[in-house]
């Protein structure tokens, strides 16, 4: 396990990286989505060549996967006993967490000020979510 963004009297409990196998489902699923959208969407204006809404939804979600895949399997976030620290020195302590949930392969931190932080594409957010909740609740003790 790294330190990476921790403080040196932190305990890492936990290093988060984004999941190659998540990346690529994410993308599968946009583009059905994308595909099935457009072709609805010409074919209820009536054009007469509704396939191509498929056609554009490949071109464009090929375009996004290849094009944000470095970066989105480069971000590495870490669960110490007092913060999650993220990409951009984000720092968030385990204190002012309020919630935390899945939504689809990402986990949602929510901060009592409001704040929202995203950890994408991750292999087991459920766990992910019990791990961040389990270490929040051992640190107000």
């Amino acid at each position: 396990m790294s330190n990476t963004g921790a403080a040196r009297d932190d305990q890492t409990i936990l290093t988060i990286t984004a999941s190659r196998p998540a990346y690529n489902r994410e993308h599968i699923v946009l583009f059905i989505i994308g595909a099935i959208g457009m072709y609805a969407i010409l074919w209820a204006i009536g054009n007469p060549f509704p396939w191509t809404g498929i056609v554009g939804a490949a071109f464009a979600i090929f375009i996004r996967w290849i094009y944000v895949a470095s970066e989105a399997m480069d971000v590495v976030w870490t669960l110490t006993d007092k913060r999650l620290t993220g990409p951009s020195e984000r720092s968030i302590p385990l204190t002012s967490i309020k919630n935390v949930r899945t939504l689809f392969s990402a986990v949602q931190v929510i901060t009592h000020s409001g704040d929202k932080y995203m950890l994408k594409y991750l292999a087991d957010p459920a766990a992910t979510v019990d791990m961040i909740l389990k270490t929040r609740d051992q640190g107000m003790v």
